[in-house]
């Protein structure tokens, strides 16, 4: 079975912003936050301060992924510059997506150079009230004047939005402003990350939350959905059942599997990623090829590669 990895990161140098400030290397994988907390970013074997593209194809080769998606956000600092580059230097391996905070002046001017001069088709916005946007601005509408410009040059330029709005109960997960912005473009593919990141107590938001975006230009990818029903533990049978849920109200066509590598490497190995999901009987043959490979180029702008 052909695998793409729907949501993966390649960092730098660790340098996030949230919610508890700057977050900062420490070495051996480890970062600071600004208020004094320590966590475990990166699998010590797998970077000191980095996390680099080669690193992500080691992996990616040993597990036959044949593509990632880049994706980025504050949580490890925004990337442009390094998650380009490696795409650029393996053009057949990954694809990149920009970033930016929208409450730049300067906004409009670094969407377009992402877009236009550096030729990024997908864009991305963490607006989780822990690790994003929300985290350390305001709370907004996603479908109000912040991002009112920005939604309209994305559509403009063919590209895909990709939102993360964290978990059921954060100011940052507004469900319904995403689908009043999918209705707004309809040409505009919206990928929505994490599967709208439900914790354990969290299947009747994620139903309610599937149904208002089941949309013919949405599309959701399973990345960290193991990691937010924690401790749950392999093989997650949370959320192998929300994964089902996803399935019987959006479609298997609506699903993309990935991984949010590192972080999510810190607590589960990148094989039962993949065989939480394989072996759960969830799925067809023709469905996990779906999930695993073609649905990404449904929502991403590649060119499918036939057998």
């Amino acid at each position: 079975m052909k695998i793409i990895d729907g949501h993966a990161h390649v960092i730098e140098r660790i340098a996030g912003f949230g919610a508890r400030g700057e977050l900062r290397p420490i070495g051996k994988g480890r970062a600071r936050w600004a208020n004094g907390e320590e966590i475990q970013l990166i699998p010590a074997e797998l970077g000191d301060k980095d996390f680099t593209g080669e690193t992500l194809l080691s992996l990616m080769d040993r597990y036959g992924v044949e593509k990632a998606v880049l994706l980025q956000g504050s949580f490890y600092g925004f990337q442009n510059e390094y998650t380009h580059e490696v795409a650029v230097k393996y053009p057949d391996r990954f694809i990149a997506a920009g970033t930016f905070d929208p409450f730049c002046k300067e906004s409009g001017r670094i969407l377009e150079r992402l877009v236009h001069q550096m030729k990024l088709k997908v864009i991305k916005f963490e607006i989780s009230s822990g690790g994003g946007l929300m985290g350390y601005h305001r709370q907004f509408e996603l479908d109000g004047e912040i991002f009112g410009d920005t939604f309209a040059e994305i559509a403009g330029s063919n590209a895909t939005l990709v939102m993360d709005l964290g978990s059921p109960g954060m100011g940052s997960f507004q469900v319904k402003a995403i689908a009043n912005i999918a209705k707004k473009y309809p040409a505009m593919k919206i990928v929505i990350c994490h599967l709208l990141a439900p914790t354990l107590k969290d299947q009747y938001e994620l139903e309610k939350g599937l149904k208002t975006l089941c949309l013919e230009n949405v599309w959701f990818d399973l990345a960290a959905v193991p990691w937010n029903v924690a401790p749950e533990r392999y093989p997650y049978p949370t959320a192998r059942g929300f994964i089902k849920l996803a399935k019987n109200i959006v479609g298997a066509e609506k699903l993309i599997w990935g991984t949010d590598v590192p972080s999510v490497l810190t607590r589960e190995n990148y094989r039962n990623l993949i065989e939480y999901i394989t072996g759960a009987g969830i799925f067809s043959t023709a469905e996990l090829e779906a999930v695993f490979y073609k649905n990404a180029y449904s929502a991403y702008p590649l060119e499918l590669e036939e057998s």
